[in-house]
Parts: structure tokens; sequence; C-alpha cells
């Protein structure tokens, strides 16, 4: 006798702990399709320009509160982008104040607008030690961008490089990695007893580097950091599924229209927030971990924020396939939407 698949999940509403929801008409577009599962997100600060101050902080959020639909409710928890000027004092207060809930740490020209990065990361000392003080968060995009580098090999020779000695120096100051993409970094975060942390973004947990390259470049695959081996995004998937409190959801769901996507120099971001549930859904059952899903999405996050768990539910159910549409319109241009190329059975019930 076996037991019968599990055809229905409630969980914690989630909350999605890297997001891009950029500005204006898309901002306006992108928005709901978070917010209709999602209870909080972080917002990443790489607007153009960039969101450096408490008062841009503020600025912001009110821009998207006020494109917020009156039907839903959302709380974007703002972050704050480190420049080699940033005032640690303004950091301080921006905190304090309830405006910024973390930092984000670009180094110069690792992704998308991210010309106003780090550098000389002993230029920011000042800031890394006002925040491990107060004990605000710091988001890292954890690449090297040197160009003797093979883009493949970034992510583990920042750890190296550049994590390491921030740590040693630093031991106070609590990290999330954000967007991991390799076994380095999934063993790395293992290996530490506290105050680190690291975000799994939906794509990472089910493409490789085959599904952007193989047969042809798809570009709506084309992520930074850019989607690895096979035996890495393995190694993403058990720790996700692993129950490991450091180890949480961040979407990274990137929107760029397909006109920027689908060119000669295309933007490199994966559009998630819409099916992003159905994906992980999927995810964990294959991997026979369905009762784990709940802590990678509604509970780890919010501990190691120091926040509560929502007191919200999400119940999800699994049926004929979903169908999601392949694209939305935005007052930009159309934005793809992330195909995992296989069936997605589960679906968030209404």
């Amino acid at each position: 006798m076996t037991d019968k698949p599990t055809t229905s999940l409630t969980i914690r509403r989630p909350d999605d702990w890297h997001l891009h929801l950029r500005d204006g008409a898309m901002l306006r577009a992108v928005l709901p399709e978070t917010a209709r599962h999602f209870g909080r997100a972080i917002i990443m600060p790489n607007l153009m320009p960039p969101v450096v101050t408490a008062a841009d902080a503020s600025a912001y959020r009110a821009r998207i509160m006020a494109a917020l639909p009156a039907d839903m409710s959302f709380t974007p928890l703002m972050t704050l982008y480190l420049t080699e000027d940033t005032d640690p004092a303004d950091v301080a207060a921006a905190h304090a104040n309830g405006i910024a809930t973390a930092v984000k740490l670009y180094p110069a020209g690792a992704t998308t607008n991210s010309a106003s990065g780090v550098r000389d990361f002993e230029k920011v000392r000042p800031v890394l030690e006002k925040m491990a003080e107060i004990g605000m968060p710091l988001c890292i995009h954890g690449e090297v961008t040197h160009s003797d580098v093979d883009i493949f090999d970034r992510e583990a020779v920042f750890i190296d490089k550049i994590l390491k000695p921030i740590r040693k120096k630093n031991p106070d100051l609590r990290i999330v990695m954000e967007h991991v993409t390799t076994l380095d970094a999934v063993d790395y975060v293992r290996d530490q007893p506290k105050n680190l942390a690291a975000t799994i973004t939906t794509h990472h947990l089910i493409i490789n580097r085959n599904h952007i390259l193989a047969g042809g470049i798809r570009p709506h695959y084309y992520c930074l950091p850019v989607a690895k081996r096979e035996q890495h995004r393995v190694a993403l998937v058990q720790a996700a599924v692993s129950g490991d409190k450091r180890f949480f959801l961040g979407t990274d769901s990137a929107p760029h229209t397909d006109p920027n996507k689908l060119q000669a120099c295309g933007c490199a971001g994966v559009f998630s927030a819409s099916n992003t549930m159905s994906c992980l859904a999927e995810v964990f059952e294959a991997a026979d971990a369905l009762d784990k899903l709940e802590a990678f999405t509604s509970l780890n996050g919010p501990r190691f924020y120091g926040l509560s768990a929502s007191d919200e539910a999400m119940t999800l159910t699994r049926g004929e396939p979903v169908t999601y549409p392949s694209h939305i319109a935005t007052g930009d241009g159309p934005v793809t939407v992330f195909d995992p190329g296989f069936p997605l059975h589960w679906r968030v019930a209404d």
C-alpha cells in the first residue's frame, strides 16, 4: 500500500528576499505580480540614479505604495545602494527610522545598473563597521568583475578574495549572500556558524548553463550571476530543500522588456514573480520535500532579518497543469515570464 500523493499544501504567506521592481510604468506593471502572492520583499536599489540615501529610499517606497492596487497588501523592505561615498550616519538613521532594512553591495560593473558600486572595499569599511554595530544586514552580489576571471568562476573567487576578508575584519556584520549559484557558496554558508545566510532564486533551482547555451542562445535564461553546471544546480536544490535556516528564497525576479533582452548585448535578468510558487512546489515535490517548502519561502528569511513570519496563510493545490501568460504587458513593452520547461501542476488557490 502506497501513500496517496499530496494534493494540497497550506503554508504561511511567503516573502521574497530579493526583488527588482524598477520604476515608473514597469513598476506599476510588475508589482501586482509579486503582491498577489508575497507579503513582503527586499527591494533592490539599482535604479537610475540608484537609491543611495534615506531620502531616496523613502521616496522610492512612496512610489511603490502608490503603484500598489487598492485590493492588495504588500510591504516593501527598502535597501540602500552602497557607494564609496555612502555616509555611515545616514545609513544608521535610515535603519533606526525604519526606512531601510538593509544595505546592498554591488561590486562595480557586476550587473544591471551597478556602475556606481564598490571598487575599493576599504573605502566602505566605516559603513560596514557601523552596520555591524547596529545589526543592519548587508546584502551582497557576490561576484568579482575582473576581466581575467572567467564568468563561471566569479562567485567562487569573490568568496576567497572579497567575502572572507570582509568577514574577518567585521565578524559581527550580518551578511546575506544573494542569489548563490555554486556548490562553493553553499558549502561556505554551511561552514559558517553565525551571521551569514544566502538566498536562492527560483530559476537557479531549475536551469543550468545548458539551458542558456545548448542548441542556440536563449536570452530569457541569461541572468547574473549566470547559471552554472548541473552539479551546482543540484547543490542549490539540496540546500533549498534541506530546511537549513541559512537558506531562503530570493527570486531576483528582474524584469526587462523583450527588446532589451533580444539584442546583440542583451540585459541580464529573469522575470519569475508570476509563477514562482508553482515552480517551487514542483521542485520541492520532485525532491520529496514539500514539507520543507514553508521553511524556505516563509520562515527562514524572517528569522534571519529579525522579523515575525506572516500570520496569513497560502494554500497550493495540485491538479491539471496551470498555464501562465508567456508575457506581461507593461507601459515600456512586453516582459517574458520565466518558462521552467516543464508542466506546472501546482497553483496558488484563490
